[in-house]
């Protein structure tokens, strides 16, 4: 083969590899905001269910609150994938494991007085969306399709 073909097919893998790494940024990205709007849309719902009983998610305990921020994020995240993208069961359970359990390990944790309540939710942000990279990554194929 050619020294051109060569380089020209090294320079068509290269364009394929940048879009499907664009792809998979950009599913990131998506994902990401949908966790945040989750909080503020799903949050501020739980905030007004609340209002009649007088309290507020401020008022709950760091479990209590971890685990209603578990939900909040993951519901219209693993929503999206699932209806907009077609992701399988198995990556819906796969992303939804990715949030629950530094929440779950979090509150955990602070059960056995091993952390304060106000690094429940600090430890529970930190490791949740490097966890949630990582399930990407070991599907990086699913995620930058």
């Amino acid at each position: 083969m050619s020294q051109t073909a060569v380089a020209h097919m090294n320079h068509q893998m290269d364009g394929r590899t940048g879009g499907h790494q664009r792809r998979f940024a950009r599913h990131f990205g998506v994902m990401l905001v949908l966790m945040f709007a989750g909080m503020a849309v799903l949050g501020g719902l739980v905030e007004l269910m609340l209002l009649p009983f007088n309290t507020s998610m401020n008022d709950a305990s760091a479990p209590v609150m971890a685990s209603v921020m578990a939900v909040t994020m993951t519901v219209p995240m693993v929503a999206w994938m699932h209806l907009k993208h077609r992701m399988p069961v198995a990556r819906s359970v796969e992303m939804t494991a990715s949030m629950v359990i530094p929440s779950a390990v979090a509150i955990a944790l602070y059960a056995v007085a091993a952390i304060s309540s106000e690094s429940v939710l600090v430890i529970q942000h930190a490791v949740m969306i490097p966890s949630m990279l990582g399930v990407m990554l070991w599907r990086y194929d699913d995620y930058a399709h």
